[in-house]
């Protein structure tokens, strides 16, 4: 339930441009969050604007072109045909918008703070140019308190009050790359605003494209909500990690041992062992929260040791292939190593944070002769790693000394990788029905 709100015309006024769709949209960033945000809007009616500082973007969006994978080419090309679509790399267009999302990366430093320098650099470009009657939203990952304590004085620097002459709310982005069946459309959105004019506004917005809107009471909640929902994913992988390092003390194989615990009807979700975690999420955003909880002399020791174990992974990977090569009475220095797959995740071309790049450069710091084979993703540049697919083929894999099997990809066939190969280290589980003393298991 939302709580009652006495109409103001400017609220009245928003919600019926809402209503009609006569509301002008902005998505500021278009990335793999604002880009398909920008295309839903677009199918339902709404003249969206995208505002990218790259020009790049900009021009394939206005030109339909696409470059998410989450988004299908033709809906992206009939909206731009139909004019629903115009892109710029300019925030001049500001007044002329009643709604803007801001979709921009929130990293974190070197010392795992949050950098929330493109958040505050677009809200100050918003605020410079602020209006009455417009709703603002932020749907970047960031930590609890970030839309009251950070944007909402940059927006009301200028005299305007929010709640009163605009709106502010916060609705977090909820984006698996690569799940064809929850998109933005069908996957539940959570909106929380800082007031409860803003709230209204803002659910009414999202509740025009969306199939599912979830008010909580605040903006602070709305963020909450999505750090825990990833904190809760790096917790049970990180377990399933630490298990992975006890079993192979133990001589256990893990996979058995999750797949036999699986069977329980009741109690138990299914989480995997890997050889770490990557993208934007799960890697990073637990440690927002982390953050924010010193500012309340708080220690978040679950956040904070699935951090320490997951960052393990790596090194135990290379650690294991060392082992692999050892009993084959060869040095991981020197060796051939060929690591099957750079993404963080099967059947995507996203690297950001991939365990693959930490393993890359740790095997070339031991000395091995390392390649990568990846056709989501054939140029990779990133954490002092550079480096370009190589082709896969019978022979490259007789040549290695070890094939190790970082990403699960549908288009690559294990059979065929096991039966080339002299030895593989699979730390996805990717030759699952495969029997060969060939094949060693994370």
């Amino acid at each position: 339930m939302m709580p009652h709100v006495i109409k103001t015309d400017s609220v009245s006024a928003l919600v019926e441009k809402i209503h009609n769709r006569s509301a002008r949209v902005g998505v500021v960033g278009l990335g793999y969050v604002g880009l398909p945000f920008l295309v839903e809007k677009a199918k339902v009616g709404f003249h969206v604007v995208g505002i990218d500082r790259s020009s790049e973007r900009t021009g394939m969006v206005a030109r339909g072109e696409n470059y998410i994978g989450d988004v299908r080419d033709e809906d992206l090309k009939a909206v731009v045909e139909a004019g629903c679509v115009s892109t710029t790399t300019d925030f001049e267009v500001v007044p002329e918008l009643d709604v803007i999302v801001i979709c921009v990366p929130t990293p974190l430093d070197r010392n795992l703070s949050p950098d929330l320098s493109y958040v505050r650099s677009v809200t100050a470009e918003i605020a410079a140019r602020l209006r009455p009657g417009q709703l603002i939203s932020l749907e970047s990952t960031t930590y609890p308190g970030t839309t009251e304590e950070v944007m909402k004085p940059i927006l009301e620097a200028g005299g305007l009050k929010a709640g009163v002459d605009f709106f502010l709310a916060h609705s977090p982005e909820r984006v698996d790359p690569g799940n064809a069946r929850y998109t933005t459309k069908n996957t539940n959105k959570v909106v929380g605003g800082n007031d409860p004019a803003s709230l209204e506004v803002a659910v009414t917005f999202y509740r025009q494209t969306i199939d599912h809107v979830v008010p909580v009471s605040s903006a602070k909640t709305a963020e909450m909500v999505k750090v825990y929902e990833n904190t809760y994913r790096a917790v049970n992988i990180a377990l399933a990690n630490e298990l992975t390092l006890l079993c192979d003390r133990m001589g256990i194989s893990v996979w058995e041992v999750l797949d036999a615990a699986f069977t329980k009807p009741f109690g138990i979700m299914p989480f995997y062992p890997g050889p770490g975690v990557g993208g934007h999420c799960i890697p990073l955003d637990p440690h927002y929260l982390e953050w924010k909880a010193r500012e309340y002399n708080f220690q978040t020791h679950f956040i904070a040791l699935a951090g320490e174990t997951n960052r393990k992974m790596p090194e135990f990977v290379v650690d294991k292939a060392a082992r692999v090569l050892n009993g084959a009475r060869k040095a991981l220095n020197g060796s051939k190593v060929l690591l099957l797959g750079m993404a963080y995740k099967g059947d995507l071309d996203d690297y950001r944070e991939s365990p693959a790049l930490q393993i890359y450069r740790l095997l070339k710091l031991a000395g091995a002769d390392v390649s990568f084979h990846d056709s989501w993703t054939p140029e990779v540049d990133e954490h002092g790693v550079q480096a370009t697919s190589i082709e896969l083929t019978d022979k490259i894999l007789r040549d290695a000394d070890l094939v190790i099997i970082t990403t699960k990809h549908s288009n690559v066939d294990y059979a065929n990788v096991v039966e080339q190969s002299q030895a593989v280290l699979d730390t996805r589980y990717a030759t699952r029905g495969l029997t060969s003393d060939k094949v060693t298991l994370l």
